[in-house]
């Protein structure tokens, strides 16, 4: 991030453009993105904007699993519940389902998650039902509630339950800037353009 104006910020993007040229890369234009942080954008499946905290008049970075990302989970819960026949037992489909929700909030868990992982609870609590309802169309809600939630309301096989998303713990990064080490000492010492400099004539193996 950069403490400054727009043209600041193109100023280094250029510059970071010509480190690159002579190491045979170069920036993405589709995936290189100038913008305010109070407008927020979105990296590697997060939304990052900066919001003020509510009942307060302080300003913080929050980062939220993003709405695509989200989306792209709800449509593979989806695909799965589909892909497991209804004539299969109820616990090859909480297999697949389980893999993927616990490889997803082991991600996002890392954020100010809670409300999109209690919201995909409930999404795949619904698509769970639906299949074992199509899988017993003429079983009435008592009889499939005693059947596979032992009288409650979450489904369960006799190896495993369903896993509930809204159940994991989410805990944000601390910020910790000022505790990394610079890995220039005494390109640190002269200042920033020299750290700068540092990196771009430092051999790449």
């Amino acid at each position: 991030m950069v403490k400054g104006t727009r043209a600041d910020a193109e100023a280094l993007r250029d510059e970071i453009a010509g480190v690159l040229a002579g190491l045979g890369l170069r920036l993405s234009a589709e995936k290189t993105l100038i913008t305010h942080i109070d407008e927020g954008l979105v990296f590697l499946g997060w939304h990052i904007q900066r919001r003020r905290k509510q009942g307060t008049t302080r300003h913080y970075v929050y980062t939220y699993p993003s709405k695509k990302a989200v989306q792209a989970m709800k449509r593979k819960i989806k695909t799965v519940c589909r892909q497991v026949a209804v004539n299969q037992p109820l616990d090859d489909l909480l297999r697949r389902v389980n893999q993927a929700l616990r490889g997803w909030c082991g991600y996002f868990r890392h954020g100010v998650s809670s409300a999109v992982l209690s919201y995909l609870s409930h999404y795949t609590w619904q698509q769970v039902w639906r299949w074992l309802r199509r899988k017993h169309r003429r079983s009435a809600w008592k009889e499939l509630r005693r059947r596979y939630c032992d009288g409650g309301w979450w489904p369960a096989s006799p190896d495993r339950a369903l896993f509930d998303p809204a159940t994991v713990r989410t805990n944000w990064y601390r910020y910790r800037g000022s505790l990394i080490p610079c890995p220039w000492p005494a390109a640190a010492e002269d200042g920033t353009h020299t750290a700068r400099t540092a990196l771009a004539e430092s051999p790449v193996r």
